[in-house]
């Protein structure tokens, strides 16, 4: 059976990107090409970074359609990343809040991804 192992987002600048990403994951990227970066995530699963404008076919449309999700485990684990990533300056789009999954945060990546952290499912 065929598993999706990899989500690419498309980028105006990789290498602003890749600092960006270096800094919030804490670990290099395995491929850095002028136009693709990839970061190797835990489970098997691979996060790459693909220049907008070197994208084959063009998308045909640009904006916050879908979220990066980080599921994190264990007692005030998504405030303490919250509190964390809000230190680093990252840039909040939504302030640490409960929602019906329980709580959550959302940042952005220098090109408007929404990064959301929350709990795993129980």
């Amino acid at each position: 059976m065929t598993s999706p192992n990899m989500i690419i987002l498309y980028v105006k600048d990789p290498a602003e990107s890749t600092g960006f990403y270096r800094n919030l994951l804490n670990r290099e990227p395995v491929v850095e090409a002028p136009n693709f970066v990839a970061f190797p995530l835990d489970g098997g699963f691979t996060l790459g970074l693909w220049r907008r404008s070197k994208v084959e076919p063009q998308p045909s449309a640009i904006g916050n359609r879908g979220e990066v999700a980080f599921m994190v485990a264990g007692e005030n684990a998504v405030a303490n990343h919250y509190e964390d990533w809000r230190r680093r300056g990252l840039p909040i789009a939504q302030e640490l809040t409960e929602l019906d999954f329980g709580p959550t945060f959302v940042v952005l990546d220098p090109d408007g991804h929404r990064l959301r952290v929350c709990e795993p499912d129980k």
